[in-house]
C-alpha cells in the first residue's frame, strides 16, 4: 500500500468509549479523523475477517468482505458516510452505504442477516448534543464492538493520512444526506462505492414481531417523538401501517435538533407529553437520536421510567409471546426486575452499565432481553442490538392485547409489584475531587458495608452489600438501592437512587452527592 500523506499539523486524540468515539463536529471530529480512524478500523475489520472465515461459521460465507455504512441525521453525517466507506473500499473491502439515514438498529439488524457482510460503521452520536457525531463499529452479529476490538483499533491508528485521503474528500464532498424521500445517489467522484436501501426489509422485520390484527384491532393512538433523530418517520410509518392513529412532533429535517438534546429523559420530552396530554392518546414513545433507545409519556403527560418499560416488557414477552431465559440488566437496573423476575421465575443478571456488557451476556445465550436505565433495550433473538422502535412497538402490542393505555399498564404492574421510584442526578466535579472519590470509596477495598451504614441509619435504611464493580453501589434491606459512578472520560460523577418513594429518593441522592463531593 501506498504511504499515506504526512499529517501538517496537531494530530487529534481518539478515544473510544462506552459505545464508539465522538467529537465536535468541525473540531475533533474532522476529515483528517474520521479517515484515520476509518483506516485503523479497516485493518482491525482485515484481521477480523481473517478471523471468520477461518472458524467455518455458517453465519458468515466463505467469502464475505462487505461492511455496511449508515448515518443518522445531523450535519454533515451523510457525508461522512462516504469518506469513511471511500476509505474502507481503498482497503479491499466490498462497501455498502445505506442510501438514506438510518437507525442504528437497522444497520445492525442489516448486518446480523446477510451473511456478506461482516461488520459495520455507523456515523452517530446517539443521544449527545448536535455539535456532536461519532463512529459506532459493529461486529459480524450487529452487535457492538467489545472492548477488545476497539483497543485495537486505537492501536491501530497513525499519524499520517491515507493515501485515498484526497479521494474521500472528494467523496464527502459530492454526498449528502439522503432521505427516505431523496435517497443518496451513486458518486462519480467515488466509483467504488455502492449506495442501497437497508431500510424496507429492516421495517418489514419489525411488522412481522408483533401481532397485526390486534393492534389494528383496538384503536390505539399514539404520539411519536423522534427528537429530529433517525427514527423520524418510520416509526410513523410503522404504526400507520398497523392501523394506529399517529401524530409526530420534532419530526422535521433539522439536524440542529432545533437545539434539543436527543435523549429521551427529562427534560428534553416536554413536547411529546405536552402533545399527549393535549390530546389525551394512550402513550407517547420518544426515540434518540439514533433510534436505539426509547423513553415513553403516559396519557396524563408524566414520564414513565425506562426501568418501569423493560419490567412491563419481560411480563408480555412471557405472558404474550410465550419466551422464557435470562434478563440482563446494568447496576443502576430497577430492583422491580428482580421482583418480576422473581414472579415469573426467571434468572436476573447484573452487569456493569453499558449495553456492551449486556451483548457480552447475549454471546453467552439465553438471554431473553436486555436492557439499561438510559432506554435501550435489546431482543437477541431480534439482533444483539437495542431497538427503540421495535420497543415501542411491543409496548403498544401490549396495550393492545390488555385493552389497556400506557398508564393503565404501569398502575397494574405496580399494584402487583410494588410501587418504587427513580432518579438521577449528575455532578460536575473537578478532577480533584473526581480522584479523591475514587481513591477513598471505589479503589480502597477494605472499606466496607459497616463503614457507610450510619450514613443510612439518617433515612432508616439497612445496607446489605457494597457493590464495587462499577462505581460503588449500595444495595439496602427495603430493595432501595444507591450507586455513586464516576464517568470515564470526563470530570463527572452520575447519582442514581431507587427507593419506594421520591421523598427517600432524594434523600439517597443526596447522601451519594455528599460522598462524591467529598
Amino acid at each position: 500500500m501506498l504511504k499515506g500523506r504526512q499529517l501538517d499539523i496537531t494530530v487529534d486524540e481518539i478515544h473510544f468509549g462506552t459505545d464508539g468515539w465522538r467529537a465536535i463536529i468541525g473540531e475533533d471530529f474532522n476529515q483528517r479523523s474520521v479517515a484515520r480512524v476509518s483506516a485503523a478500523a479497516a485493518k482491525v475489520f482485515g484481521l477480523q475477517k481473517i478471523e471468520l472465515q477461518n472458524s467455518g461459521s455458517e453465519d458468515v460465507a466463505s467469502d464475505a468482505n462487505t461492511i455496511l455504512i449508515g448515518y443518522d441525521c445531523r450535519r454533515d453525517a451523510g457525508r461522512y458516510a462516504a469518506l469513511v466507506a471511500t476509505v474502507l473500499a481503498d482497503a479491499g473491502f466490498d462497501v455498502l452505504v445505506s442510501d438514506r439515514y438510518c437507525p442504528t438498529p437497522a444497520l445492525c439488524w442489516t448486518i446480523a442477516h446477510n451473511p456478506a457482510i461482516i461488520g459495520g460503521m455507523m456515523l452517530t452520536s446517539s443521544h449527545n448534543p448536535a455539535e456532536y457525531l461519532g463512529i459506532k463499529l459493529r461486529m459480524q452479529d450487529g452487535g457492538a464492538s467489545p472492548k477488545q476490538f476497539t483497543d485495537e483499533v486505537e492501536l491501530a491508528l497513525v499519524d499520517e493520512l491515507p493515501a485515498c485521503f484526497d479521494e474521500a474528500v472528494a467523496a464527502f464532498e459530492a454526498a449528502v444526506n439522503g432521505t427516505p424521500e431523496h435517497p443518496a445517489a451513486p458518486l462519480a467522484e467515488a466509483p467504488r462505492l455502492r449506495f442501497g436501501d437497508i431500510m424496507e426489509t429492516y421495517l418489514a422485520a419489525l411488522l412481522h414481531m408483533v401481532d397485526d390484527d390486534v393492534i389494528r384491532k383496538a384503536g390505539l393512538k399514539i404520539v411519536l417523538d423522534p427528537m429530529y433523530g433517525a427514527g423520524r418517520s418510520y416509526l410513523a410509518g410503522l404504526f400507520e401501517a398497523l392501523g394506529v392513529e399517529v401524530v409526530e412532533v420534532n419530526g422535521d429535517n433539522d439536524p440542529s435538533f432545533n437545539g434539543l438534546h436527543p435523549e429521551p429523559i427529562l427534560p428534553w420530552v416536554e413536547v411529546g407529553a405536552d402533545k399527549v396530554a393535549e390530546l389525551g392518546y394512550d402513550a407517547c414513545f420518544i426515540t434518540d437520536g439514533d433510534a436505539d433507545r426509547i423513553g415513553a409519556i403516559d396519557d396524563t403527560g408524566s414520564y414513565v421510567s425506562s426501568h418501569r418499560i423493560l419490567t412491563l416488557l419481560i411480563g408480555h414477552l412471557v405472558a404474550n409471546h410465550g419466551k422464557t431465559g435470562r434478563v440482563v440488566r446494568t447496576q443502576a437496573g430497577s430492583s422491580l426486575l428482580k421482583r418480576q423476575c422473581e414472579r415469573l421465575k426467571l434468572e436476573l443478571t447484573t452487569k456493569p452499565i453499558g449495553f456492551k456488557w449486556i451483548y457480552e451476556e447475549m454471546l453467552k445465550g439465553g438471554v431473553l432481553i436486555g436492557g439499561e436505565e438510559s432506554g435501550g433495550m435489546g431482543i437477541p433473538s431480534h439482533v444483539r442490538e437495542r431497538d427503540g422502535l421495535l420497543m415501542s412497538l411491543l409496548v403498544s402490542e401490549l396495550m393492545a392485547v390488555e385493552g389497556k393505555n400506557l398508564r393503565e399498564l404501569v398502575e397494574a404492574l405496580l399494584a402487583e409489584l410494588g410501587v418504587l421510584e427513580y432518579a438521577r442526578r449528575d455532578l460536575k466535579l473537578t478532577q480533584g475531587q473526581k480522584d479523591a472519590f475514587l481513591a477513598t470509596h471505589v479503589f480502597s477495598g477494605a472499606v466496607g458495608r459497616e463503614h457507610y451504614q450510619e450514613l443510612f441509619d439518617a433515612v432508616n435504611e439497612q445496607v446489605i452489600e457494597v457493590n464495587k464493580g462499577d462505581g460503588i453501589k449500595f444495595s439496602l434491606a427495603s430493595d432501595a438501592w444507591l450507586l455513586i459512578r464516576p464517568s470515564g472520560t470526563e470530570p463527572l460523577v452520575r447519582v442514581y437512587a431507587e427507593a419506594a418513594s421520591m421523598e427517600q429518593v432524594e434523600a439517597l441522592l443526596d447522601i451519594g452527592c455528599a460522598l462524591a463531593k467529598g
